[in-house]
């Protein structure tokens, strides 16, 4: 096990808005937001008001009355966003890029010709905002997870060094929030049971724990709280797994709601999926209610799929089983898609009928390779036509509040 702090977790801070700042310097110190009907990113000082991504234009304007929208520069956020990671490669070939804006480094190896790990981390912040004039914030820790931690607690623009004697100390009484896995729903049912700090957590019982969040969860949490974390610096990583989710604010849960929701997610995770030629045999759906409780569903196939059609349908299935299951809940915030065990190298292939349950939806039936055809003309006109120039009529009009080109930057995952 590694007993040095030697893995960086570097964040960009706000890094769409501070983008927008560097690109206008009159727009600095001001309110901005990224966006128009829909809040993409927000500025610290848009923060201090309460406005964040995803909230609407209109509720952002009624908390800051002078918050400025910006439409957005994603060429320049994609430029920015390489040139601050490949500061790091400087240092060590050893980066995992997790997001356009945040990047995993282990530095153990080239201590002896930059410094310490807190002295390369410093030489990284004061190059990034010298040479390319944006804020960074980074943690330094024994493991990843302690490491990303630190640097949310560095934000904005700092510097936070975890010593291995005290790291229990300084992550026992950090709020549960900040841990990798706990989102709002997961922090209002340990709520409910008191539990506020990941030293709590830490020291709920398993079978308590388990029942909050599920075995397996409960069982990853209990073991970054108590700071183990086995995974190494991944420089090859690949996509697991290919997602997309829409809030809804407050929808009835009715096949008229979200169908048409199901369909424009298909369509966005299943054109990359085809992109790559990497289809999927796990799909998972993820329904969020009123009280932002989620429960999820999922179902693993025979064969990948990677068709629009095919994915909407499954992810309706789940959804409507999921509904079911929840009858007193009328009330949807939020859908998910999400599609796992992907193929690597993956070719349509044709199949005899020999009348099989799922046999209209795998990928070599008759029905599947007709569906493959339509989805493969439509991926030829957004190619040369862009993404509008031809949708689903179900799902029409969808995509409009989030530009697609905010889209790829934060779907990168393939």
């Amino acid at each position: 096990m590694e007993t040095t702090a030697t893995i960086l977790h570097a964040d960009l801070d706000a890094f769409y808005a501070s983008v927008e700042q560097l690109l206008d310097p009159s727009l600095r110190g001001k309110p901005i937001a990224v966006g128009g009907g829909v809040v993409l990113a927000a500025s610290y000082e848009a923060k201090a008001f309460g406005v964040s991504g995803g909230m609407s234009g209109r509720r952002a304007r009624e908390l800051c009355p002078h918050l400025i929208f910006v439409g957005g520069h994603f060429k320049d956020y994609q430029r920015l966003g390489d040139a601050a990671i490949n500061v790091l490669n400087d240092f060590t070939p050893l980066v995992e890029r997790i997001s356009i804006d945040e990047a995993f480094a282990d530095v153990a190896g080239c201590t002896h010709l930059f410094g310490s790990p807190a002295e390369i981390a410093t030489a990284v912040r004061r190059r990034v905002r010298t040479d390319i004039g944006l804020p960074i914030s980074i943690g330094v820790a024994r493991t990843k997870h302690l490491a990303k931690i630190a640097s949310q607690v560095a934000k904005p623009d700092g510097l936070v060094v975890v010593d291995p004697e005290s790291e229990l100390r300084f992550l026992h009484d950090l709020p549960v929030e900040l841990m990798w896995g706990v989102g709002p729903a997961t922090k209002a049912r340990l709520a409910e049971r008191g539990i506020h700090t990941i030293g709590q957590l830490a020291n709920m019982p398993g079978w308590s724990l388990q029942r909050v969040v599920g075995r397996a969860a409960g069982e990853r949490l209990t073991a970054l709280a108590w700071n183990r974390d086995p995974r190494h610096i991944e420089t090859r990583r690949r996509a697991r797994s290919a997602g997309a989710q829409s809030a809804l604010g407050r929808k009835p849960a009715q096949v008229q709601v979200f169908r048409p929701v199901l369909r424009h997610l298909a369509d966005r995770i299943a054109t990359r999926l085809r992109a790559k030629s990497r289809p999927g045999r796990t799909v998972t759906v993820r329904v969020r209610f009123a009280d932002l409780h989620s429960v999820t569903r999922s179902i693993t196939l025979d064969a990948p799929i990677a068709a629009t059609a095919s994915l909407a349908e499954i992810a309706e299935e789940l959804v409507r089983s999921a509904l079911a299951d929840h009858p007193d809940e009328r009330i949807i915030s939020l859908l998910g898609i999400s599609v796992s065990q992907l193929e690597r190298h993956w070719d349509v292939q044709l199949e005899l009928p020999f009348g099989l349950d799922d046999e209209e939806r795998r990928p070599g039936s008759k029905r599947g390779m007709a569906r493959w055809i339509a989805d493969r003309a439509v991926d030829k006109i957004r190619d040369r036509f862009g993404w509008e120039a031809v949708e689903y009529g179900s799902a029409l009009g969808l995509s409009r509040s989030i530009p697609d080109e905010f889209r790829e930057l934060a779907e990168k995952d393939l």
